[in-house]
């Protein structure tokens, strides 16, 4: 089993890539706001508020999904669905995609139907 971590930072991409997920035989998944350390510091600690001016304007939170996959084929599948639907991740700002070899999974067996 693999853990699937999505971080999008576009914002726009984000429904689409839901759908990719469904598509791809991914029904489970949990979804997270999250923000880079660099936009949580230049906005919320004072001692590096001089970098704002890097971050350029404020934007929105990122979102995160995690997702626990049976099989690595859902994942090069959902691969092949983002490359269809011209979503880019290797370009700057899209956001970042990971997996992690999950040694034990401890859940209903209902949870992957």
């Amino acid at each position: 089993m693999e853990l699937l971590i999505i971080i999008v930072n576009k914002e726009e991409y984000f429904e689409k890539i839901l759908y990719i997920l469904v598509e791809s035989g991914i029904s489970g998944a949990s979804i997270l706001d999250s923000e880079g350390l660099g936009h949580f510091l230049a906005y919320e600690v004072p001692i590096f508020a001089g970098i704002r001016s890097l971050m350029g304007e404020k934007k929105s939170a990122n979102r995160t999904i995690l997702a626990v996959l049976e099989n690595k084929s859902i994942f090069n599948k959902f691969k092949n669905l983002l490359v269809k639907e011209n979503i880019d991740f290797t370009k700057s700002g899209v956001g970042i995609i990971a997996t992690v070899t999950l040694s034990e999974v401890i859940k209903s067996k209902r949870e992957f139907e």
